[in-house]
């Protein structure tokens, strides 16, 4: 499946096209004497007074409009017609002109403007193999089912925003070329000679630094220029089809620094479909020919294997229905051995504690990780953590917060690195991954009914039921790379178990008449909903604190139903119900979490009600029918045709009417002593929190 814009479709470079822009530059100099210096490089330093380039200067912009974006264009031909000319792209971009890869500004900040062009190019696979055995057999009074899956998913995606590849471009070509100049003096007697100055004209090329990109060296290679040469390219003086995706190296597209441009799995930065599957470590360690970091990551292929058993039999009086389902999943990908470490860190076992003359708390296991005052040249313990526990120097659990602060060099969490250099080069070993753990999942099923009577029946169930992971749960090895320049992004946790749901229910059911067509049900349920899904914060991990996902939810949801049922009599058919229900949860939704997560208050589970908890629910539904044939009893009208010859006609034969009625109390919703806008975007809608969370309730709802 493919997401693109109807009219550029993938070619990625017409997206945000506005026109072609030339830049006129002239060299700037000053008139100074410089002493000692040698001007001629033959070694012997002369007194020189004359005209040092110091500098260059923006002339002119000129502007030839494209046809890809005729709207967008629009806005910068305008501004031309206006102004007539411009200096650079600044002049155009302040007067609200558009240049390559900008957009026009929203109105009121709740509307796209006119010519705003749809940033996004995606394409995505998903395929499965399945395989699937199921077996059923009466056995004198067993009805035994039995049945077996294996699934393995195969997702692949590739996500660009292609109009912010012109900014990226621009970012990309002349990095390397720094603002400070050569030292070396080339002589410009040309330019003397036309202003018939007294004085010399010296210029000087740009200065490389050294650290030119893929994309920069490709695009000087296409146009000609000498690839390690100073000559500055004006990326939007040319055609977007001078570009491609294979010009950039990864590195150059994911902007480490930044917001990347790209996603992909399955794919490389390119968008060809990868045919293996790369490791972890060939995403932080392998290269191309060039030197340039791969950046392969494989499809996410998860494996899904079940199989139950099933017998609905009876026992005397009783009526069961008993299973047994079995599931396990495989998430199939690495994982971080220690959601708190990115890079490899001592545990207890592996110190030498005399190193910092004391010993280790009895009570302070092998695997705990160990914690210091300065990561680079360690001279004490400060304090260890097993899992989501801190423990102090003196094995005393204590709040992670005391391990910082003055307590470390630069008052930031410590662990006791393997390899300082490789964490300050921030290279990230495969060794601080290990494999997903599949999680097998036993789910049983008791259901049992008990005839009291030919009129009154008991009945009850306990079942248990899990589901894979929703969402933010496949292993993006990016992430890891951005972390530090983008702190406020949730991370994908590979890590994550199943939800499960354990229910209950206890009922009776007693038919009301002789005609057995009328029965009053009444019953009682209980459901436990666990490993939901929130938003939390790994405090005091290392290098940086992030957010994540991670199974710390729970809820519960109990209530009572009493419900009435009338079979069609007379034609008339009638279902009504009122449920009394209480819903409480340490949240509604895997982001109820994200503001308390951000406070940096730690990860607080207090139940409140969930979004569902509507006290009182009533349903009723009244359902008529005029039946056919001979059963009809409606009006009915005679017709005579000719002579004595008369036709019935059944007016409202198989008619109906259906009437539902609904009642319901209010839902929870969180009261705000603030007021925010709903749909303005770019603004701040933080909301004050007043009272509790879902604390206040909506009116009744019919």
């Amino acid at each position: 499946a493919t997401q693109q814009d109807d009219n550029h479709q993938d070619n990625l470079f017409d997206y945000g096209y506005i026109g072609k822009f030339n830049q006129t530059r002239q060299n700037s100099y000053t008139l100074e004497t410089r002493d000692k210096y040698d001007v001629d490089g033959d070694g012997v330093n002369d007194t020189v007074t004359a005209f040092f380039h110091d500098g260059f200067d923006d002339i002119n912009l000129s502007f030839t409009p494209g046809d890809k974006n005729p709207t967008g264009t629009k806005y910068t031909e305008q501004f031309y017609r206006y102004a007539g000319t411009a200096r650079n792209l600044g002049d155009v971009l302040r007067a609200q002109g558009l240049a390559n890869g900008s957009q026009p500004n929203s109105v009121y900040s709740l509307w796209n403007n006119t010519g705003f062009q749809y940033n996004g190019y995606e394409k995505y696979q998903q395929s499965q193999f399945r395989v699937v055995a199921n077996f059923a057999a009466d056995i004198k009074n067993h009805e035994i089912k039995v049945g077996f899956e294996y699934e393995q998913r195969t997702e692949r995606d590739f996500f660009i925003n292609p109009v912010g590849l012109w900014g990226r471009m621009r970012a990309l070509a002349n990095s390397h070329l720094t603002t400070q100049l050569d030292t070396v003096p080339i002589l410009n007697p040309g330019l003397q000679l036309s202003t018939s100055s007294p004085f010399p004209f010296y210029d000087f090329n740009r200065k490389n630094d050294g650290t030119q990109n893929e994309f920069d060296r490709n695009i000087r290679k296409k146009l000609g220029y000498n690839v390690n040469g100073t000559d500055m390219i004006d990326i939007d003086s040319y055609d977007p089809s001078t570009f491609s995706l294979d010009m950039f190296s990864a590195d150059d597209l994911y902007d480490l620094t930044g917001t990347s441009l790209i996603n992909y799995y399955g794919y490389d930065h390119t968008g060809k479909k990868l045919t293996g599957k790369p490791s972890v470590d060939d995403f932080f360690t392998k290269k191309d020919a060039n030197g340039n970091f791969t950046r392969q990551i494989g499809a996410y292929q998860p494996i899904y294997i079940s199989g139950y058993l099933q017998d609905k039999f009876d026992f005397k009086d009783l009526k069961f229905n008993v299973g047994l389902r079995i599931d396990r999943f495989d998430a199939n990908q690495p994982v971080l051995k220690d959601k708190y470490l990115l890079y490899e860190t001592k545990t207890a076992s592996e110190v030498n504690y005399s190193q910092f003359n004391t010993t280790r708390p009895s009570n302070i296991g092998d695997d705990y990780s160990v914690y210091v005052d300065n990561k680079d040249n360690p001279t004490k313990i400060v304090g260890y953590r097993k899992e989501d526990v801190w423990y102090n120097s003196l094995g005393k659990e204590v709040d992670p917060s005391t391990l910082t602060g003055s307590s470390t060099a630069d008052g930031r969490i410590n662990p006791y690195l393997v390899d300082p250099a490789s964490a300050k080069a921030k290279t990230i070993s495969p060794k601080v991954f290990e494999d997903y753990t599949p999680q097998i999942n036993f789910m049983p099923r008791i259901a049992f009914a008990f005839p009291i009577s030919d009129q009154a029946n008991f009945f009850a169930h306990y079942d248990v039921l899990t589901q894979r992971p929703p969402n933010g749960n496949r292993m993006d090895p990016a992430q890891f790379l951005s972390m530090e320049n983008n702190p406020g992004v949730v991370l994908n946790n590979a890590n994550l178990k199943p939800e499960k749901t354990v229910d209950y229910e206890l009922g009776f059911t007693q038919v009301l008449n002789e005609k057995q067509n009328s029965a009053l049900t009444l019953s009682t349920f209980y459901r436990e909903q666990r490993d939901m899904l929130q938003i939390t914060n790994v405090y005091l991990a290392y290098p940086i604190s992030y957010y994540t996902y991670d199974n710390i939810d729970f809820g519960t949801s109990k209530g009572f139903s009493i419900a009435y049922d009338l079979r069609r009599s007379n034609g008339v058919q009638l279902n009504a119900s009122y449920t009394l229900q209480f819903a409480n949860a340490t949240g509604s939704s895997t982001f109820d979490n994200s503001s308390l997560a951000a406070s940096g208050k730690g990860n607080i589970r207090t139940a409140h009600a969930t979004n569902s908890d509507q006290r009182h629910s009533v349903v009723l539904n009244i359902d008529y029918r005029f039946f056919g044939g001979k059963d009809y009893k409606g009006p009915k009208l005679t017709l005579k045709k000719g002579g004595d010859k008369e036709k019935t006609i059944n007016v409202l034969e198989n008619v109906g009417a259906n009437a539902t009625f609904f009642a319901g109390s209010g839902t929870p919703y969180s009261k705000q002593s603030n007021v925010t806008p709903t749909v303005q975007g770019g603004v701040n809608n933080t909301a004050i929190l007043k009272g509790e969370n879902n604390g206040s309730y909506l009116p009744w709802n019919y």
